[in-house]
């Protein structure tokens, strides 16, 4: 079983247990490494790798929360504690709305839960700790940076998104825990910023709110229980107010309507859409996975109208196995 790479946070950007008012240590060993292999046949195998590391933060006996993706389609996942011990886990749940994953520990972890916060009465500039793996090493002494609307080019949209700085370099699946000791997000993605003229790199975290609505449908259906949103399998980005194709997932509605690289999105179902969150928020107002989408498409000086089949994006994706 491979270890997790070693490395260390800069010493001037650990946090120092005398700066917070909680127990500092107790805290941050309630995160725990995580290490998946994913079978090289499966859907995510070709963006996401067939083997994925990065942390979790255990919330209730042996229930480990960490960011989906590490964990998606996943046939063996590891959980490495800060005492040396390596134990199996199985894969719970995965809800795409908010990004959350749930992963059960298939033995006794021995170490506390972090207790859930309140990701809402955050405040920007709100010093905050970002708890790696590994104790104090591998975390980082972070402050609110931002909170705002976060949409990514994956068919993926939250309200409001909590953004972290300085940036933790291992980010996924890290517990962003409050000045009050409690988890208040999970670490998803390292993106950059402009501020001052200089290049930035920031946090997003997905904050812990979304996650109390869904938690019982996670632990008990693995899936969060409602019809799920149409899904295209369609990456895009904004530019200059328009929604432009970068990619399409093999097998996706969009792969099957011929979508391509470059063409650009002017409308859906009729309606005009130059912002990113604005397409978004079309599409999934139509109705569940399934229902159709009619798009207007710029595809290389010819506008030209399509309609893509939607589908449950879960459906393509392998289940867990049971161990």
């Amino acid at each position: 079983m491979p270890s997790l790479t070693e490395w260390k946070v800069p010493p001037a950007n650990q946090p120092r247990p005398g700066d917070y008012s909680f127990d500092l240590d107790r805290a941050l060993a309630s995160v725990v490494g995580l290490h998946s292999i994913i079978p090289a046949d499966a859907f995510s195998a070709e963006t996401l790798g067939t083997e994925r590391a990065g942390n979790g933060v255990l919330i209730d006996d042996g229930l480990v929360l960490t960011i989906g993706y590490l964990i998606t389609e996943a046939e063996t996942v590891w959980l490495h504690l800060g005492d040396g011990r390596v134990m199996q886990g199985h894969p719970l749940g995965f809800d795409f709305e908010s990004g959350f994953g749930l992963v059960q520990a298939l033995g006794r972890l021995d170490i506390e839960p972090l207790p859930l916060g309140s990701s809402a009465i955050t405040r920007v500039g709100d010093r905050v700790v970002l708890g790696g793996a590994g104790g104090r090493t591998r975390s980082v002494a972070s402050q609110i940076a931002a909170k705002q609307e976060f949409a990514g080019y994956w068919e993926y949209l939250l309200d409001e998104a909590l953004f972290t700085h300085p940036a933790h370099p291992n980010w996924g699946g890290t517990g962003l825990i409050s000045g009050r000791g409690e988890l208040i997000g999970i670490g998803s993605l390292q993106l950059e910023r402009e501020r001052e003229g200089k290049a930035e790199h920031v946090n997003m975290i997905v904050p812990i709110d979304l996650l109390k609505p869904v938690l019982d449908d996670l632990r008990k259906f693995g899936r969060v229980n409602k019809p799920a949103r149409p899904w295209l399998g369609m990456f895009s980005t904004e530019i200059d107010n328009r929604i432009v194709v970068v990619g399409v997932a093999g097998k996706g509605p969009a792969a099957r309507a011929e979508i391509k690289t470059g063409d650009v999105i002017l409308a859906i179902n009729g309606d005009k859409v130059t912002s990113q969150t604005g397409f978004y928020r079309k599409l999934w107002s139509l109705g569940p996975a399934g229902v159709d989408v009619p798009l207007t498409v710029y595809h290389e000086g010819v506008t030209f109208d399509v309609v893509l089949t939607s589908v449950e994006r879960a459906k393509l994706l392998k289940a867990p196995r049971l161990h």
